[in-house]
């Protein structure tokens, strides 16, 4: 039987993890919903994988603008261009209820094209300064849902369009916020966990091992370390530990990162606003280790936020060496409860229900009924 008759969300998503992700736990938690979806992204990559591998997709032509230089941006108007036109199309055939953009240059033709029809448009912000691209659609759409509860560079025409969602994160990652915070005395076991993005961080394989190597004999002593590393860095990093008989589990890319998670004492990382939604929905602290190079810096700009609520440690890139470190985690594990309160107030920080508000904020969007009591006031939220 035809499911056309069922109201139709258009997902504008592509890129990054931190800009599919969502769009992915949104897409799941919408056919629960028994709504169609859609999925339209750029013309790079390959497909998707999971829930939104199993939608109709549509390609358009983008490209991105930041960091390039002035020819190059000059370059990139005709072809974002033509990607309106064919969203355009797209959207005009499908006449779609709702259209969600979720950051990112992949969303741009999509979310531009939908804002001069006559569909109910929002946007996600994953994180806490507005990304280059959501601020260019801000004006022109409905709804500007938020990650955090303070969200910078907002501009004050829009500032009633911003409500709080979160950030959705996995199913398998919320299923492990049961899991209490591991045992942690002065004779236990300690796990951290080095996760360093897709494809691992050069700078982590670097410090972190000589970091561990440099802590006093009784704490090392009882150190089990699970790291991601770059496959080039996988072999000396493994040499480093096995030399210092550290317990150290390496790998480039795991497949049980919710269950590791879950068994941390500490996480160590960056701070992209996937990795640190899914460590406070769990519940563990982290030190974080802004990439530097982000746009806008906003790696910056979430770790801060979680250094403020007690849930972790922001160590920024400059001065992360081996001793600032070794320093550091001295410091956290030699005193158990520093990290126990650390953990709690991740949790308490954490939004497990982010999917089930963004859905929400879709659903108000189609009906248009009620009042949003999650609005941010001088760029604060009242939740």
């Amino acid at each position: 039987m035809s499911n056309n008759h069922l109201p139709l969300v258009v997902l504008a998503a592509g890129g990054t993890g931190g800009h599919v992700y969502p769009a992915e736990s949104l897409a799941a938690e919408m056919l629960n919903r028994n709504y169609r979806l859609v999925l339209i992204t750029d013309c790079r990559g390959d497909a998707y994988g999971g829930v939104l591998g199993d939608l109709d997709t549509y390609r358009v032509r983008s490209s991105g603008v930041a960091g390039k230089n002035i020819i190059a941006k000059i370059k990139s108007v005709p072809e974002i261009a033509v990607g309106v036109w064919q969203a355009h199309k797209i959207l005009s055939q499908l006449q779609p209820n709702v259209v969600i953009g979720f950051g990112g240059y992949a969303s741009i033709p999509t979310m531009v094209a939908a804002s001069f029809g006559s569909y109910k448009t929002a946007i996600h912000e994953q994180n806490a300064i507005f990304g280059r691209a959501n601020r260019l659609l801000a004006p022109r759409v409905d709804r500007v849902a938020s990650c955090f509860s303070e969200l910078e560079q907002v501009p004050n025409s829009v500032l009633n369009k911003v409500v709080e969602s979160g950030m959705p994160v996995r199913t398998t990652i919320i299923d492990q916020r049961e899991t209490p915070y591991p045992e942690l005395n002065d004779n236990s076991p300690i796990h951290l966990l080095v996760l360093g993005g897709s494809q691992g961080a050069r700078v982590l394989s670097d410090v972190i091992p000589d970091a561990i190597i440099n802590l006093p004999s009784y704490l090392k002593a009882r150190i089990h370390i699970t790291q991601q590393c770059r496959p080039e860095d996988l072999d000396r990093v493994r040499a480093q530990y096995l030399c210092a008989k550290i317990n150290a589990e390496l790998s480039s890319f795991f497949t049980d990162v919710p269950e590791q998670m879950a068994r941390a004492h500490l996480i160590i990382g960056r701070s992209g606003a996937s990795t640190v939604a899914e460590a406070l929905v769990v519940g563990r602290p982290s030190i974080m280790v802004p990439y530097k190079y982000a746009i806008d810096d906003h790696q910056t700009k979430n770790a801060h936020a979680v250094d403020e609520a007690g849930a972790g440690w922001l160590m920024a890139e400059k001065s992360f060496t081996f001793e600032s470190l070794s320093n550091r985690l001295e410091n956290l594990l030699s005193i158990s409860n520093t990290l126990i309160k650390a953990a709690a107030r991740a949790k308490a920080s954490g939004r497990p229900d982010a999917t089930k508000r963004l859905a929400d904020i879709i659903e108000e969007l189609m009906t248009q009924s009620g009042s949003n009591d999650n609005k941010l006031k001088n760029g604060r939220s009242v939740v």
